[in-house]
């Protein structure tokens, strides 16, 4: 097998170690063109070799381990994440999922469309810039043909997008029957993947692959939460049957959550707050299930720290995120081997779960525990952190989850119980964040057409708590506690930061819509009257800016603005002599 350098973010691998969709007849050109490390530069046009694909993945791995070199091998760490380690003991089949930072090379402008999905998709489910999602679908399986009598074969889907429940689906669909035929069977899929619709916010799309259509439904900002609006395409009816999938991202959250159903409440602060907290579990599996569940728990607020569903030892972050010189890092870890509960024995939290196990007809529920119990391998199931929530339990929503549980309540009704108790905590911590950051902004009589509009106003927290009096969580939220000491700590963490920054980004391009708006309802030839020749052209050069940054920055602008504009340009540089129209209007 030849070496294929392209596919990891490392250095070239031996050979036995990895091999990737790359170096397959159909899908050659995408390795000179672009690497997991480094992206090709320019954007694609639609006409590009493979650009439907690239829309959705980076690209396929296909890691093999090797039992004979086992360790000896310099394996990169997309391969080490393909794998659960020894500790796991998974046999069969399984499935899990890796967050992987980008490392070398320079990361090119996204293209047209990505700029677009981005504009339009939740902040919570925009493309990652700075790190790869990898979806695994692992097989061990017991083969007298091998040495050491074991199969272990991984395929990993590689892209940008936060879609697990997605990649999750296609991988149970093509990952058995590539085990079975090989190459051809991946480079099939790959060919149909490259004929998909790109993923355009508020879509229904159909998704065909190996004889199956899967129906998903791609989420958009103006999404109402909870939602699930899918809809069949097209008039006729599809044959065969499509496979709908109610959700590209959200996870069974009841299932996933269930150890941890009795702290779900100081998790979902742990969470708010960015605060660094280990998950240690039994497998990559429930490793993976828990962080990606723990690190949704906020939406719509976008959680904007570090997170990894399953991190080995192996991993090239491994020093940077164990040493003690330096405060932990705002970091998720999802880990399967005890060796860091020594390792991250100064970290503020640990959750330590074990296999699910039921306890009178309910899930066992882990304990709070003090972090001095905590000891090197033979560490019980429990959370073990010496941070008190700031919010009292919601004793009543863990009564109505376990009495379903009790009279079999169909899981999906769990999850949904759950997930809105969720939403509607976060959305009563985030709406007076939201109502005194739209108090920021200028009034919309202060922004006059030929004025620089005004600034955006500071943000004071003390401003802010002192209006929580009248204006709190308290108006749409039963549960009791230290608010003001939650807004306090909140104020020092990244996901503050980056609402923050988003916020006032958005609050920035509306003004820019505004004055635009202000600028082509105004009357353009009374303003031209007695104005130098100097000054009108100025006014042509901004209006022109101001046309660029609204279509590349996708403002909020009616397309009727748009075009008003632009014959206000024309109408300006008609004004002008002759000499200058041929400047600003060249043939």
């Amino acid at each position: 097998m030849p070496q294929h350098p392209g596919c990891s973010p490392g250095n070239a691998r031996p050979a036995a170690a990895f091999s990737a969709m790359d170096s397959l007849s159909g899908v050659g050109p995408r390795q000179a063109r672009e690497r997991l490390g480094a992206r090709s530069s320019g954007a694609r046009a639609p006409a590009t070799p493979w650009a439907r694909f690239s829309a959705w993945l980076e690209c396929v791995c296909v890691v093999t381990f090797d039992l004979e070199l086992g360790q000896a091998l310099e394996k990169s760490s997309i391969c080490y994440l393909s794998f659960p380690d020894s500790h796991s003991g998974c046999l069969g089949d399984t499935q899990f999922s890796f967050r992987i930072r980008q490392c070398g090379g320079q990361r090119s402008p996204w293209s047209t469309d990505n700029r677009h999905y981005d504009s339009e998709a939740p902040v919570s489910l925009q493309r990652e810039s700075a790190h790869y999602f990898g979806y695994v679908y692992f097989r061990q399986v017991k083969d007298s043909s091998v040495k050491r009598g074991y199969f272990q074969k991984s395929l990993v889907l590689v892209s940008r997008l936060p879609f697990v429940r997605l990649f999750q689906a296609l991988l149970s669909l093509i990952a058995p029957e590539y085990f079975e035929k090989l190459v051809p069977c991946l480079e099939a899929v790959c060919n149909e993947i490259d004929q998909w619709s790109a993923p355009v916010p508020g879509k229904t799309l159909n998704l065909p692959v190996m004889g199956v259509v899967l129906q998903v439904h791609i989420p958009s900002r103006m999404d109402k939460p909870e939602s699930s609006p899918l809809k069949q395409c097209g008039q006729e009816a599809l044959m065969p049957a499509p496979l709908v999938l109610t959700s590209v991202h959200e996870l069974d959250l009841f299932r996933c959550l269930q150890p941890v159903l009795t702290h779900m409440q100081m998790l979902w602060e742990l969470m708010l707050l960015g605060e660094p907290l280990v998950v240690l579990a039994p497998s990559p599996t429930v490793s993976s299930e828990i962080v990606l569940a723990l690190t949704s728990c906020l939406q719509p607020l976008k959680f904007c720290c570090d997170y990894r569903p399953y991190f080995t030892i192996h991993d090239s972050e491994f020093k940077e995120f164990t040493t003690r010189t330096q405060a932990p890092p705002n970091v998720v870890l999802g880990v399967t081997n005890p060796f860091f509960i020594k390792t991250l024995q100064h970290w503020p939290h640990i959750l330590r779960v074990g296999e699910p196990k039921m306890s009178g007809g309910l899930p066992k529920q882990v304990k709070l525990k003090k972090p001095s119990r905590l000891k090197t391998l033979d560490t019980k199931p429990g959370l073990y952190t010496a941070y008190t929530a700031h919010l009292r339990r919601d004793k009543a929503l863990l009564k109505r989850l376990l009495k379903g549980l009790q009279k079999k309540r169909p899981a999906g009704v769990l999850t949904a119980l759950l997930r809105r108790h969720l939403l509607e905590l976060t959305q009563s911590f985030i709406i007076p964040l939201e109502h005194y950051m739209a108090s920021l902004m200028p009034l919309q009589k202060s922004i006059t057409p030929w004025k620089t509009p005004p600034q955006i106003r500071p943000f004071h927290q003390d401003d802010f708590l002192c209006s929580l009096e009248h204006a709190g969580p308290q108006l749409t939220c039963i549960l009791k506690g230290d608010w003001l000491g939650l807004y306090r700590r909140f104020f020092k963490s990244p996901n503050f930061d980056g609402w923050y920054r988003q916020r006032r980004k958005e609050m920035a391009h509306k003004l820019e819509a505004l004055h635009l708006e202000a600028i082509c309802e105004a009357n353009i030839e009374t303003w031209m009257q007695g104005k130098s020749e100097v000054e009108v052209v100025d006014l042509v050069l901004k209006l022109r800016e101001k046309l660029v940054r609204a279509q590349s920055h996708h403002l909020p602008v009616k397309e009727e603005t748009l075009q008003r504009a632009q014959l206000y340009i024309e109408t300006v540089i008609g004004s002008l002599p002759k000499d200058l129209q041929a400047v600003l209007h060249p043939p």
